[in-house]
This record gives C-alpha cells, sequence and structure tokens, in this order.
C-alpha cells in the first residue's frame, strides 16, 4: 500500500459551472390584482467559484509546493519500509528467529512514525488550506454580493454543497463564471500558465461567509 502523503485539497471537485438550481417563481399578484416583479433568483456553485478565481488556482499551487517537501520525505520513509520488508521476507531462511524479530520490532517501529508523520502532515496541510480558502471566499463573496446587486438579484442560492435544495435551474440564472470574472478583473492576478494549471481538488467543507454588510 502507497502510505506517502495524499496531498487532498479543496477545491471543489466535480462541480461544473453550468450546474443547474431553482428557477424563479412565478409573478405573485397583489390584493388590487396589480402584477408584482417576480424575485431574480441566481444560483453559484461558490465554492467552484473560489477555486477557479486566478487567485485561487495560484495560491492552491503555492501550498502544494510548500508541503511537497514533506511528502517527499513520507515517500522517502514509505520506500524504505518497503525495502526493508522485502528483505526481511527474501532472507527469513537465513536469519534466526531473534534476527527476524529484531528486524520485524524495526518495521514495526518505522511503519508507527510513518503513520504519525502522515497524519501531522495531512492534518498540517488541510489547516493550511482551509485558512486560504476562507481568506479568498470572504473577498469572493464581496464580488459576488456587489454583482447581484448591479444585475438586480433578489437571491442567490450556492449550488456547491451535496444538500442544495435546489433541483433545477436554467443556465441563465448561473453566475459562476460571471463571479469568477468580475473576481479576476478586480483582483488584476493573471491566469497561471497553462502547463501549470492547478486542477481542480475536493474543497474542505466550510461554512459560507456571513454577509459583511
Amino acid at each position: 500500500m502507497n502510505r506517502s502523503l495524499v496531498l487532498i485539497a479543496c477545491l471543489a471537485s466535480g462541480l461544473a459551472l453550468n450546474a443547474h438550481a431553482q428557477t424563479t417563481a412565478a409573478p405573485a399578484r397583489t390584493m388590487a390584482g396589480a402584477a408584482v416583479e417576480p424575485a431574480k433568483v441566481g444560483v453559484i456553485a461558490f465554492q467552484v467559484a473560489v477555486a477557479q478565481t486566478n487567485e485561487g488556482q495560484r495560491d492552491f499551487a503555492d501550498l502544494q509546493k510548500k508541503f511537497d517537501p514533506r511528502r517527499q520525505q513520507l515517500k522517502a520513509e514509505s520506500d524504505e519500509i518497503d525495502t526493508l520488508t522485502k528483505q526481511l521476507q527474501t532472507q527469513a531462511a537465513t536469519l534466526n528467529d531473534a534476527e527476524q524479530q529484531e528486524r520485524g520490532r524495526t518495521i514495526d517501529e518505522k511503519k508507527k512514525k510513518l503513520d504519525r508523520d502522515t497524519q501531522d502532515a495531512q492534518s498540517d496541510f488541510q489547516q493550511a488550506m482551509q485558512d486560504m480558502y476562507n481568506n479568498l471566499a470572504s473577498k469572493v463573496y464581496d464580488v459576488m454580493e456587489a454583482y447581484a446587486k448591479l444585475k438586480g438579484y433578489t437571491l442567490v442560492l450556492d449550488i456547491s454543497q451535496q444538500q442544495s435544495p435546489v433541483l433545477y435551474a436554467s443556465d441563465g440564472t448561473n453566475i459562476t463564471k460571471e463571479v469568477i470574472d468580475a473576481y479576476n478583473s478586480k483582483s488584476g492576478i493573471p491566469a497561471p500558465p497553462a502547463q501549470s494549471a492547478v486542477p481542480e481538488a475536493p474543497m474542505p467543507h466550510t461554512a459560507q461567509p456571513a454577509p459583511s454588510h
């Protein structure tokens, strides 16, 4: 089994920008019978929006680079354990019981250390990514709010969550790409080079930022 660190990241895998959600309700009527303007409802895959901004892609790539030395260290420890295990298996016939037991204890101790180091690295990576996401999410939220007000949306629903109640929405209600473009324009951060673009990865489950206004 490959015991090296699997760096799991947060950034909203499998959610397409053209995901569907809820449509607007039919116009209501006042007691006097006059038609009332229907609410304008939009949807957004918020975690996707955060992850796919130029800033999000850049920061996630930087985070992976930061943790790569630890990943390489864990891989080296894992490879060493595999080598010692194979040596013990192939040399067992030439070793006495005491030597076999000693080598077995050495392997067990290294496995325990690798498990601890892996858990620590995973925890540190997840915390660093959580902090990165929270910081960027609050800024993306402000841009989304400004865009929604500018375009006259009275309600924006998040379709990132698995438990989203949204069952259907026309493509025209999805503002994910528009918010990404608006944020990129505001931040001025260029798109990452194609060869180093960050692939989508799962985003840690986080609460969406509360309105700041």
